[in-house]
């Protein structure tokens, strides 16, 4: 494959942002969002933005994928015209054509280091001085989901910091740019078994693991729990994924866990958090812990003894 992709944008009234980013995220988890409505200039980083976030239009927001060349556009377009007609969702599509080099490389300008309690994510090509109880991550996201700075990932990192994952063995499904993974494993985790369905993703997180010295994580290809090694049983679980792939594979998680080994689940938008939770009840699962942020919340939970 040459690297080229299509980037399709979705742009929508501000009001429609978390329904349609729903629905897209159906197609592709790797969403890139532009939203400015709540935008501040009282933030840790007012005083280096750039003019045309200044100048932005606050009633509406972008929400984009990008997809491959052996992906049809024509069906990912078509999928998205269907469900957001049936969402009553009014949008403009638009496609835009690049090279992965050249979009790689342009994104860089946006990223700027994350504090999430004692953690901060840092890119790989800034420099940064940390201070003497900080635990660095330095990252590339590359083309990858995942680099500390949407709410979901933050939300899991939160709850991470609060639990014992010293000596554990962590599973982590739908890994994106690796970084729970490298997370896990600075908090201390003793193995960690990262998964992802998009093979780009999967070698970005390599990159990123090899990068930050993290030998005691293996990231692989999976469609979810699909081909995921379960002879050995897992201590610990994340997944930052959706809230209908996070209810698909609920009836089947327990079966790659030891017993009462705790989940963090996370992308789940505050809409979805019922059917989520009702889910959880189902298939014997306890909630230990909620956190939210924005739209998003992540929930800690656990499989509950027979009996309880």
């Amino acid at each position: 494959m040459s690297g080229k992709w299509t980037k399709l944008t979705a742009t929508v009234k501000t009001d429609s942002l978390d329904a349609a980013a729903s629905i897209m995220s159906m197609l592709d988890n790797g969403l890139m969002i532009e939203d400015y409505s709540d935008f501040s200039l009282n933030g840790m980083y007012g005083e280096l933005v750039d003019e045309s976030i200044l100048n932005a239009d606050r009633s509406v927001a972008k929400i984009s994928l990008f997809i491959s060349e052996d992906k049809n556009v024509l069906e990912y377009t078509d999928f998205i015209k269907t469900r957001f007609g049936i969402e009553k969702i009014d949008a403009a599509l638009s496609l835009e054509a690049f090279d992965e080099e050249d979009w790689a490389h342009s994104w860089k300008k946006y990223y700027k280091p994350v504090k999430i309690g004692r953690i901060t994510i840092v890119p790989a090509w800034e420099k940064y001085t940390p201070s003497e109880d900080e635990i660095i991550i330095k990252i590339d996201p590359g083309m990858a989901f995942g680099t500390g700075t949407h709410e979901t990932t933050r939300l899991v990192m939160k709850i991470m910091q609060n639990e014992n994952l010293c000596g554990k063995r962590v599973l982590d499904i739908g890994t994106g740019s690796g970084i729970l993974s490298i997370c896990a494993s600075k908090l201390g985790a003793r193995e960690i078994f990262a998964y992802d369905i998009d093979p780009v993703a999967v070698k970005v997180a390599k990159e990123n693991v090899k990068d930050g010295g993290c030998d005691n994580i293996t990231v692989g290809v999976s469609d979810l729990l699909q081909d995921i090694d379960k002879s050995e049983k897992y201590d610990f679980c994340l997944a930052n994924i959706v809230a209908e792939i996070i209810i698909r594979m609920l009836p089947d998680i327990s079966q790659y866990l030891s017993s009462g080994a705790p989940i963090i689940l996370s992308g789940i938008i505050k809409s979805s958090k019922d059917e989520v939770v009702s889910a959880l009840s189902k298939y014997g699962f306890a909630v230990l812990k909620e956190e939210t942020e924005n739209d998003w919340v992540a929930l800690l939970v656990k499989k509950e003894a027979q009996g309880e």
